[in-house]
């Protein structure tokens, strides 16, 4: 055979040897560990899943949609989740190139000096192809299938953690929302209980007053102090937080100005669907099975360990002892080595190979069914949350009104004379308390909003990388 055909004609011999089934177990995703049905019964809404609604849909504060730009610009771990995603697919480059051959050219000189003193040079030039395993049991395949489902994993890791930084951002902003709300509130009591501490001051100058009410007045106005106090520290706690998230600096016109009857999303209710179609599309389910797949691949790595190994060797090219003769006709050369490698006794090693491949898929299976059952607790969490909220919104409302009627009525009665001042601090207690329950109530909605929306893979929607097989 010339040489000039030698190369391509091995090339295509070992591909075609090469186009061999790999002996990975068929892949079946195992069954879903958890109910068929939410066990909250769900009303029916809208056909529009939250995966399919992306976060600028959701998120309807301009200022709020602005700072999770930022925060998907410059947050810190998901740019290591989105190089991680980098690496894996460089991972899966390398491993894919073992699936072809590696050609390379060589040129070389050869000088020996013999004992008479005279020197002979040899010259060469070759292009071959060094060690190529000829994958006649899918060996390398499975290794590349496995390559494949870690690189796409990867990327299902990384909007994972997209979701959950939108998330963190919108919670991270309405908690400030609600502490600054709850400063704002707790300096108007401030205020309200120091012009009633110097009114009894007065009063108990004049003697009308008792040592008690003003003792109780001061209690007041302290306790009111102490919470603006804490209350600022909060604040300047939750803005640190959020720059964290954001991952740079804000300028306060960047803070939330509403309060927390102020919503930051749509109002429309996620619809729930079933389970089996909601989790199955959430990315961390889906990362989870991913490294399944990868698992069930490598199985069939090392089985094939347990079968011949052929690697092919074979260079062309031409040598002269003299370089001007390099190229000329009569010069050409060829070599051509395959090598095959049977175990026979390896001391049980492959044996505890596969046994560790298929562990590790028995590992990867649970795995996979604790991501399912988590996902689902996550949404029937939010569920069971989101159909309480409304009525403890609802009910509180009625509290701080009732509360306030209570306060206007220990005013009256005290300015009449007919209650002491000990029953109008109690109102006003109490009416502090309703307040800033409401503030409590109204953010635990607008979070649950935002967790839900999370947990049904709000946002999810996006195609995955395209792979390359």
């Amino acid at each position: 055979m010339s040489s000039k055909f030698l190369i391509p004609t091995l090339l295509a011999a070992s591909l075609t040897l090469a186009g061999c089934a790999s002996l990975a177990p068929s892949y079946e995703r195992p069954a879903t560990p958890v109910a068929t049905q939410w066990p909250v019964p769900q009303a029916a809404t809208t056909d529009t899943k939250a995966a399919d609604i992306g976060w600028r849909e959701f998120f309807t504060d301009p200022r709020l949609q602005q700072l999770i730009e930022q925060a998907l610009a410059n947050n810190r771990d998901l740019r290591v989740a989105v190089l991680n995603v980098e690496r894996a697919q460089a991972q899966y480059g390398v491993q894919r190139a073992d699936r072809l051959p590696s050609v390379a050219a060589g040129a070389g000189q050869t000088a020996t000096r013999a004992p008479g003193g005279s020197i002979t040079r040899q010259y060469t030039a070759t292009l071959g192809v060094s060690a190529y395993e000829l994958d006649l049991f899918g060996r390398v395949k499975s290794l590349n299938d496995a390559a494949l489902q870690q690189y796409l994993a990867s990327d299902d890791a990384r909007r994972s953690a997209q979701i959950g930084l939108v998330a963190q951002v919108a919670g991270g902003w309405l908690t400030l929302a609600a502490d600054q709300e709850r400063l704002r509130l707790a300096e108007q009591t401030l205020l309200a209980r120091q012009d009633s501490l110097r009114l009894t001051q007065r009063l108990q100058a004049a003697g009308v007053s008792s040592t008690l009410d003003l003792r109780q007045a001061e209690i007041a106005a302290e306790t009111a102090q102490s919470d603006v106090a804490s209350l600022t520290a909060q604040v300047a706690q939750d803005r640190n937080a959020l720059e964290l998230l954001v991952g740079q600096p804000l300028t306060a016109a960047q803070w939330p100005t509403a309060g927390t009857d102020t919503p930051v999303t749509q109002l429309a209710e996620l619809s729930a669907g079933l389970p089996s179609d909601v989790l199955l599309a959430r990315p961390d389910v889906q990362q989870a099975e991913r490294r399944l797949q990868a698992a069930n691949a490598n199985i069939g790595a090392a089985r094939a360990a347990f079968f011949p190994r052929i690697s092919l060797t074979a260079s062309a090219g031409t040598a002269s002892s003299e370089l001007d003769g390099l190229f000329r006709s009569g010069s050409g050369l060829w070599s051509f080595m395959p090598q095959i490698s049977l175990p026979l006794f390896d001391a049980g090693r492959n044996s505890a190979n596969l046994k560790i491949a298929q562990v590790d898929r028995d590992i990867a299976v649970a795995q996979y069914e604790k991501s399912i059952q988590s996902a689902f607790r996550d949404v029937a969490d939010a569920l069971a949350q989101r159909a309480t909220l409304g009525r403890q919104v609802a009910s509180q409302q009625r509290l701080v009104a009732q509360t306030q009627d209570a306060l206007r009525l220990a005013e009256a009665r005290y300015e009449k004379g007919l209650d002491d001042r000990l029953a109008t601090l109690d109102a006003q207690r109490s009416l502090y308390a309703a307040q800033q329950g409401l503030i409590a109530a109204r953010l635990a909605q607008q979070v649950n909003r935002v967790t839900l929306y999370k947990a049904l893979g709000g946002g999810a929607g996006a195609a995955a990388p395209q792979s390359a097989s």
